[in-house]
């Protein structure tokens, strides 16, 4: 894969696809801010900058070396079409307080107006296109919208990991018109995860939760092949359970799910909880009750798993090399039912090995936990990075190569 050595960028215009798919937050009648973005009912402020921060390494790397760039991101899903809500402005507003330099929004994402507004550009400065998901040809990899985003620069750099499981004119496509890299961040990612799978430090441990097994059946068949131990939490375990024999109450716990784990049985050192803690419903004024083993009454569901088999994942996170999590181990989101992640939280931030959180859900709890600075690395991409631990060739990753 190329990165940032392989190119010349000095006092050349570089096209910089990053992940900025950040939360927003709408602050109605609240005045202007730094940061935000006024609109018509209010101001709109990034609550969670994670991913902006993520960036800075490479966008100051390349300044530093005379480049100017024209940054490339996409906010939520507007289905093709301008919407205002969705615009990059409080984006922009907020990556020009951290670089501590302002950073201009085009007025569009191609088009002769922003071209103008590339070629402007002097040595060092920012200019960031509005919404790519603006155009229909972005999820659609359109050729035209491509070269479009070519014309803007001279050089490419891909350094959304986020977004590099998509092949869409500005991950996959423009690739293919100009000189490219992997930024800093994107080659961490790869280098990262794909090191758990060619070389991990040993023991390797597997600590995988969330709703579906169906969901997440290729992360599970591929540590469950190559990992030393596969610990199961989260409502992933009921179809476990259900396919054992025991029953599972009002668990969420689904037909497929139940098949998709009776093909896993057996198949690896796949480890299921042996307590549980549960709810009379999914709230956080449920009826709670603890319960030493696995079998859930009717009219009861499991919403965690219980304090020994919390004190098991994190023993065994303690004694392994390498450990990869990825998904809660319960409904951390409800505080009664958050102390399974939590010690599994915990024990990933104290624990001596190699320690990867594949983003989503996962990084959620850390960051509730105040934690998120204490694992080895923390993914900015959830779906890349499962599709990456799953074998399947990412286009965003490809196209660099």
């Amino acid at each position: 894969m190329r990165t940032l050595g392989d190119l010349d960028v000095a006092g050349k215009r570089v096209l910089v696809r990053v992940d900025f798919n950040v939360p927003l937050k709408e602050e109605s009648g609240a005045g202007p801010a730094g940061g935000s973005h006024v609109t018509a009912s209010g101001t709109r402020t990034v609550t969670d900058d994670t991913r902006i921060r993520a960036a800075l390494p490479t966008l100051e790397a390349l300044r530093e070396q005379g480049a100017q760039l024209v940054l490339v991101a996409h906010l939520g899903r507007p289905e093709g079409e301008h919407d205002p809500a969705l615009s990059l402005a409080p984006v922009c507003a907020r990556l020009g307080e951290l670089l501590e330099d302002p950073v201009s929004l085009a007025p569009g994402v191609v088009g002769p107006e922003v071209q103008r507004a590339a070629e402007g550009l002097r040595e060092g400065e920012v200019l960031m296109l509005e919404n790519v998901r603006f155009e229909a040809g972005e999820t659609a990899n359109d050729p035209d919208l491509a070269r479009g985003l070519a014309a803007l620069a001279d050089a490419y750099v891909n350094d959304a990991f986020g977004a590099a499981h998509r092949a869409h004119a500005s991950t996959e496509g423009v690739a293919h018109l100009l000189p490219c890299a992997a930024g800093l961040l994107l080659q961490r990612e790869v280098e990262t995860l794909e090191t758990i799978l060619r070389e991990p430090a040993r023991p390797l441990v597997a600590v995988v939760g969330g709703a579906k097994v169906t969901d997440k059946i290729g992360v599970l068949e591929t540590f469950l092949g190559q990992a030393d131990s596969v610990l199961i939490g989260g409502a992933m375990c009921f179809p476990f359970l259900s396919a054992q024999g025991h029953s599972v109450g009002d668990s969420l716990c689904a037909d497929e799910d139940v098949e998709a784990a009776r093909g896993l049985l057996g198949r690896g050192p796949l480890a299921l909880p042996d307590d549980l803690v549960l709810g009379d419903r999914f709230a956080a004024e449920a009826q709670i009750r603890q319960l030493d083993g696995v079998d859930v009454p009717d009219g009861w569901m499991g919403l965690d798993i219980g304090a020994r088999s919390a004190r098991t994942y994190g023993q065994r996170i303690a004694e392994a090399g390498t450990t990869f999590w990825n998904g809660p181990m319960g409904a951390f989101e409800l505080e009664p039912f958050a102390a399974g992640t939590r010690t599994v939280a915990e024990a990933m931030a104290a624990a001596p090995g190699t320690t990867v959180v594949g983003g989503g859900d996962s990084a959620a709890a850390l960051a509730r936990f105040g934690l998120a600075d204490r694992v080895t690395h923390l993914s900015t991409g959830g779906g890349a990075s499962l599709e990456l631990i799953e074998g399947r060739e990412l286009p965003g990753v490809e196209a660099l190569r």
